[in-house]
Order: structure tokens, then sequence, then C-alpha cells
């Protein structure tokens, strides 16, 4: 009763505030997101939640009421043409309320902006306007088809990295373009020569008997007039490469494959689609091993200049296959992307006891390691990485079983150089450089941080340094097993989405950074790989079911990450819809659970 009253006291502040309030007092609308995103590109969500943060230099400032209206332009907005309002609503709420428009068409951006009451009687001015853009809604949107290419290949181990292109010509003014793109496997896709976008391990890690992702990505400055190319570089990623610590390979398939489509609209009205089809070209190049485990092998001698440009020769390339289509849907990302947030530059040069010339980066970190040199052709230049030395100052990697954590790099002799992987990421602190020409200067080496772009939001300091350096290793952990699934370690022959860490952190994570679109992602996962009787597996995405441990799952403390992590993202962040849409996987773990105890 008394939170019932409380609430009336508040609806008569909302009708005191309305009454009285005024326009350009100090009240201020900031930081709107969509699904937790600023701006979206390329969302799937048919009714996507808005949020907004308020600003009052007054003390005790509560929000009353809200009013949001979205249009189809920024114009349409400021002429009050809308395709929705939500009219006044008496409301506190400032996060995850619901459009509730019509309904939403694919390919389509959408304006939106708020304004706010408060219950000091002020009303704010209309936010700045920010917008979110749908992706291909439909199945029927995707005209594109899978092709792998017509490559021959040793399926028992890590291949050459294939080569995709095609070139096609504009001849008309280009109003926008969006590329959209995925994966078996792992892509890295340029368009003209330049990389498109700047997230990696794309298209992530998620159940694909079930799902892929597909990015989408705004192109309109990289065409041009006549002959334009599209070429992509696929990786072995989780899907074909090593998985797990039994040296198995080829857990979802064992053919890579890419699925891009290109949606041009021009000035003129009309539009025109290149898609991948049987008019691509395959061929490999200079990446000759790509492992997440092992690491990557990189003959720069073999680079084809200009292959990912127009006007290549590519007569001796190979063809390529159309694939049917997987019986997984394609989603789009509702988790961050993973993208490179920090750099750091090695603190020192060791030399150990056992001779090795060690890097020091001075941090323990997830990523990869930048750097340039200038060397004969045919050097070989070899990177290995560890997170500790041993007692006696030499470099330690028994940890890491049969994970090699190795970079192999061959100089082409032009002047300098300059390499980081494509499709690995390593866990380490030091850094044992072989080959190198001269003396190692750490200037020339950077470390690159790489994690899911989660932004930290809690902070923990004390007057005692031992606590403050635990917080310190806490959050550098979080950020090294966030990296598109919540993993048990980044280093090893493992790095899995075990449910057991995930569930015992997840609080923790959600106050060091925002991680409820993160978890949203991955708990769709859960959801999709958890048993048909309810049992849930120990990893998710649940690779081990392709493997030889069937049944691996319904372990308390482990499966029990199906109820624990809904509830500390609804706890968190207030976000009701995440406990909808587990609610059935919720429950059948529960219920799974309640038939073992029986009725004793």
């Amino acid at each position: 009763m008394k939170w019932k009253l409380i609430a009336a006291g508040w609806t008569a502040a909302i009708v005191s505030g309305s009454a009285v309030g005024t326009l350009g007092a100090p009240l201020t609308v900031k930081n709107l997101r969509c699904e937790y995103k600023v701006d979206p590109m390329g969302i799937d969500v048919g009714k996507p939640r808005l949020s907004w943060e308020l600003v009052n230099p007054e003390r005790g400032v509560l929000e009353t009421s809200y009013e949001i209206r979205v249009a189809q332009s920024e114009a349409d907005l400021a002429k009050g043409k809308l395709l929705w309002d939500s009219g006044k609503q008496p409301s506190e709420a400032s996060i995850q309320m619901e459009y509730g428009g019509p309904a939403l068409e694919s390919r389509r951006i959408y304006y939106w902006q708020v304004r706010v009451a408060d219950n000091h009687g002020h009303l704010s001015d209309w936010s700045q306007p920010a917008h979110w853009e749908t992706g291909l809604l439909e199945a029927t949107d995707w005209t594109a088809k899978w092709i792998t290419p017509d490559l021959v290949e040793d399926e028992t181990k890590s291949n050459p990295a294939p080569l995709l292109r095609r070139e096609f010509s504009l001849d008309k003014k280009v109003k926008s373009a969006r590329l959209y793109i995925t994966a078996m496997g792992l892509y890295e896709m340029s368009l003209n020569g330049k990389r498109v976008g700047d997230e990696y391990f794309t298209p992530g890690w998620t159940s694909y008997d079930f799902r892929y992702q597909y990015q989408t990505y705004d192109v309109t400055g990289s065409l041009k007039n006549g002959a334009n190319c599209l070429a992509a570089v696929l990786g072995d990623g989780w899907f074909r490469g090593r998985v797990a610590w039994d040296d198995k390979r080829n857990s979802y398939g064992k053919k890579l494959a890419l699925l891009a489509q290109l949606v041009i609209a021009y000035n003129d009205g009309t539009q025109q689609i290149i898609g991948t089809d049987d008019r691509w070209k395959s061929a490999t190049g200079a990446v000759l091993e790509s492992d997440i485990y092992n690491g990557e092998t990189y003959d720069a001698r073999l680079e084809q200049p200009g292959w990912n440009q127009a006007g290549f020769d590519d007569k001796n390339w190979k063809s390529v296959a159309v694939l049917p289509p997987p019986k997984a849907k394609l989603v789009a990302p509702a988790g961050p992307p993973v993208k490179a947030m920090e750099q750091i530059t090695p603190a020192k040069v060791l030399k150990t006891p056992g001779g090795d010339t060690v890097l020091d980066m001075g941090q323990n970190m997830v990523g990869w390691i930048r750097f340039r040199l200038s060397a004969p052709a045919g050097t070989t230049i070899t990177l290995r990485h560890a997170e500790v030395l041993d007692k006696t100052g030499n470099f330690y990697t028994a940890n890491l079983r049969s994970a090699q954590q190795t970079i192999r790099y061959t100089a082409k002799g032009q002047g300098t150089e300059t390499f980081q992987p494509h499709f690995t990421f390593q866990g380490f602190r030091y850094v044992s450089v072989g080959g190198w020409p001269g003396e190692v200067n750490p200037e020339d080496f950077t470390g690159i941080v790489v994690h899911s772009a989660i932004s930290r939001t809690g902070t923990f300091e004390t007057s005692n340094p031992l606590l403050n350096q635990l917080q310190h290793n806490i959050i550098w952990g979080q950020k090294g097993n966030f990296l598109d699934v919540p993993t048990d370690c980044p280093q090893r022959d493992e790095r899995l989405g075990w449910t057991g860490d995930a569930q015992v952190f997840a609080r923790t994570a959600s106050f060091n950074h925002d991680t409820a679109a993160f978890y949203t992602k991955w708990l769709n996962d859960v959801a999709l790989d958890q048993e048909d009787d309810g049992a849930v597996p120990f990893v998710i995405p649940n690779v081990l079911s392709h493997q030889t441990r069937k049944g691996a799952a319904a372990s308390a403390g482990w499966a029990d990450v199906a109820v624990i992590v809904p509830w500390v993202v609804y706890q968190s962040y207030g976000d009701i819809r995440i406990l909808a849409e587990q609610y059935q996987s919720m429950k059948a773990w529960v219920e799974y659970m309640r038939r073992q105890a029986g009725e004793k």
C-alpha cells in the first residue's frame, strides 16, 4: 500500500508539472539509445525499445512524463509529419520504451526524438534527433547466394585463407548503399581496396545449427563511378577451426562460405543489387594458416597486390560453387561487435636465462601484436605468446596445453612492412620474438587489445592497493573473456562459453560494464542449444555436441545460467523483455530439475 501511495504522489506531480511546465527550462534529454545502441544500423527487432537520459542541474529531479515521436526523416520530424507519436505518457521510466507505430519495413531509417517533463514543473525541448535502421527483415529480402571457393583443401588441417572477388560497374549517381554480409567461418570484406567496417571476428560465434548473424555496413562513400570491386578473405574461425581440447576441427562444417548482398539506391529512385553468385572468383594469397588457438602463418611474398580492387587480372583464379542455403536463420546482431579497443606499448624488452628475447607488455591482455619491420625477402619472424614467465624467468607455455599462440611472418623485402593477424587472437603478457633482423625495439611493436565493445559503467576504488589491483585484474579478466561470448579463458586450447563461469560472474560483469546487449545475444543461444528435455549444456554455443561429448549437460551451477543470467540482466537494467523472451528456457530448466528431484 505504501508503494501505491507514493505512486499516487508521482501522478499528482505529473499533473502539476504539466500545468506549469515551461519550455526552455534547465531540463534536457541526451544519450538517446535504441536497443541499447546509439543509432543502430541493420536491426531486426519488431518493436525497438528506446531509452534516454535526463540532464538537470537542480537536485531531486524526477521524470514525470515523456513523449516520443517518430518520422521517416529529420525534416518530417521538424514539420510534425509523424509516423508515430506516443502522446504524453505519465511515467518516470526513461529506458526501454517500446516503439508502438506501424510495422517496420526492411532497409528503412526511422528518426525519433523525445521530450520529458519533471517534478519541478520543467518541460524539456525536443531532443536532438536520433535514428535506427532496419536490416533485412524477411528471408525473401535476400537474393544473394551462399558461395564457397572452388579450391582443393586438406580437411584435416588449417588451409590457406580463401580470397573471393567480383567486379561490377556503376554509371549513375548513388544516393545510398548498404552491404549485408555473413559467412560460414569468419570474413573480412573490402570494397575498392578499403576494409569494410572496423569489426573483427565477424559474423561472430552463435549456435550455427540454428542461426548466423549478418552485419550491415554503410558503404555509400566507398563506391565510385565506373568499375568497382567487392572482395573478401575468409577464415576458419569457430566454424571449422580447432575448437575445444581434442584437436577437433570442422565442428560445424568443412566448407567455408560467404553470403554478401550490396544494395545500391540511386538518386533517380532506382535500385541495384550486387550479391554473391557464381560470377565470383576465388584464389588464395599470403595467409597460409589462421587458427584461433594456433595463430597465423603469413608469407608476404605470396600477396597479390590489387586483388581487391577493380582492374586486377584474375584470369588464373578459380570459380566458386553455389551452396544450398542452410536451415539456420539469418539474424541481425543483438550484441556489441568485437573491436580493437585499446593500444599498449611494450613496457620493456627482456633477455631470459634461456636466451629468448621477450617483450613485456606490462599487462596481461587479449588481442594481438601489430609490428613493423624492414627485412630481406624470405626473413621469417616468429612471435610466441605467453601469460607468465616461470620461476627461473624463462618463457612459460605449459598452461596453453596444445594451443600454439604463434605468429609466423615471412617478409617480402620491400621497405617497411606492417602486419597484424587476421583471424586469431592471443591471451598474453609476454611475447617471445624470434628471427628479428637486428635489435628488438619496443617502438616497432604495439599491443592491440580486442574485445566486445562493452562500455565501462562501474568503478571501484579503495585505500587498499591490493584491493585496487584485484579490481584492476577483474576488469582485464572481463575484457579478455568477453570476446563475443563469455568464455572461461582466452589463451589455451579451450576458450569456450562455459555456463557456470558465466552465471557466477554475471552480476560483477554487469556492474563493471554495460553487458545488457552482450548477454541478450548470448542468452538466445542458450535457449537454442538447450536440450528438448530442458537440460542446459556445459558450454554455449554447444560445440561439444559436435564432438564426442553427447549429453554433456544438466549440471547444477552450470545449467542454472538459464535462470540466473536473465534475472541479473533484469535486475541490472530493468529489462523485462529478456525475462519474457527467456521464460520458456528458464521454465524448461526448472522443470527438468523438478523431474530429477522427484516427489520426495
